[in-house]
């Protein structure tokens, strides 16, 4: 073989050497983005109607709940306590009276993954009347909730009696009231069991946008 034949055959696989290693940093560096920074997530359910649909995919900020606590507001992912997965959802950490939220979670976290907003935070006193949340003695403002409670006929619509949310806890209802299930049937969020907030919709095209 000619010196110019081998110089093209080392060439030739020099830069098959370069792309198959520029291919590895790519997915490695996809994968550690989506194992540690932002993840993709897709709307299961219609509990958190109308501000997100079933089938519309969100981003997931893994990083934001390891530097901040989550507010009133924030619209999380997270793993819910164990019972919460079961149908129907019944499983509460204590036996709350009668016109009370659930207060406690079960000791162990569920393996799936749910979202929904965040309603109460440490040490807040909540209540629940018509869906709608009374933080602290006072109605709270939530123009993205839809309207499946209003009649107040929706299953766990209404529980009148104040509850107090532990430390290191978090209140999550989604913006479906009547359809969701959440905090008030299985109790709050743990700290620690929340993966991280959703802060963009990236599909469908015609809902793109941040939150």
């Amino acid at each position: 073989m000619s010196e110019r034949g081998t110089s093209r055959s080392a060439s030739a696989g020099s830069s098959l050497l370069e792309l198959v290693l520029i291919v590895a940093v790519a997915l490695g560096l996809a994968l550690g983005i989506q194992a540690f920074i932002v993840k993709p997530y897709r709307i299961p359910s219609e509990s958190m109607v109308p501000t997100l649909e079933v089938g519309q995919r969100v981003l997931v900020n893994r990083l934001g709940t390891h530097f901040g606590d989550p507010k009133v507001g924030d619209i999380l992912v997270f793993h819910p306590p164990s019972g919460a997965e079961a149908s129907p959802p019944s499983q509460c950490g204590d036996h709350p009276p009668n016109g009370a939220a659930c207060d406690q979670p079960t000791s162990t976290e569920a393996s799936v993954n749910f979202i929904k907003r965040v309603v109460g935070v440490p040490g807040d006193r909540i209540s629940i009347r018509s869906g709608r949340v009374i933080r602290n003695g006072k109605p709270t403002k939530e123009p993205f909730i839809s309207s499946t409670c209003a009649d107040n006929t929706g299953a766990g619509c209404t529980f009148p009696k104040t509850i107090t949310i532990p430390p290191g806890h978090y209140f999550m209802m989604g913006d479906n009231r009547g359809e969701s299930d959440d905090s008030r049937f299985w109790g709050p969020v743990p700290k620690s069991w929340i993966i991280g907030n959703a802060f963009a919709t990236y599909w469908p095209p015609n809902r793109i946008g941040i939150f």
